[in-house]
Parts: C-alpha cells; structure tokens; sequence
C-alpha cells in the first residue's frame, strides 16, 4: 500500500518504511511523529482511492528522524549583459526526515 501526500506545494509517494525529505515545519519540542493529512491518493493492489482533491479521513502518520538539516547550496545568480550588472546570491533549504510508519483510510 502507498500514498501520495501533498506537503508544502509538492507531491510526494510514500509508503511504509520510506525515508521522506520534507520541508521542517513548526513543532512541539517533545514531538517525536508527524500526521500528513492532506492525502491525494491510497494506492493498493486491489482498488485505489482518489481523493476530490483529498481523501476523506486518510492520513499518513510518520516518525521524525532528523528534526533540522540543510539541503545542498543553491546559487541564485542574476546578469545583464553589457550592463556590468551581476549579482549572486546562496540559498540551503531547511528540511525534515522522516520515516513512514501508518497509511490510514
């Protein structure tokens, strides 16, 4: 069985025992799990469920395994030619991981 969750703008598969990369969010220090409720799809052998846009009453609950780390650097680079005009900027995105331990229909 897997699922394919929407966080922050983007489409993710899960299923049981994946690692996910996420954006962090704000969470109670002491929490040690996460809840995807925004579930688009359940997928099965058998019959799948589309969601209009969600899946009513799914969820996807998964355990936190790193709480905050960086992505890799990503140059923002601006220029205009014959204008001597350049800029150039660096971003690391902040993200979670987690690992999928319940999809609920």
């Amino acid at each position: 069985m897997y699922a394919i969750i929407e966080d922050s703008g983007t489409q993710i598969r899960a299923a049981e025992g994946d690692l996910l990369t996420v954006d962090i969010r704000e969470l109670p220090d002491n929490a040690k799990s996460v809840t995807f409720d925004k579930v688009l799809l359940i997928g099965s052998d058998k019959s799948p469920q589309i969601g209009t846009p969600y899946v009513a009453g799914a969820t996807v609950t998964a355990d936190i395994v790193e709480r905050e780390f960086l992505d890799k650097k990503i140059d923002v680079i601006k220029y205009k030619r014959r204008k001597g005009y350049k800029r150039k900027q660096g971003h690391r995105q902040r993200l979670m991981k987690v690992k999928v331990t319940k999809i609920s229909a």
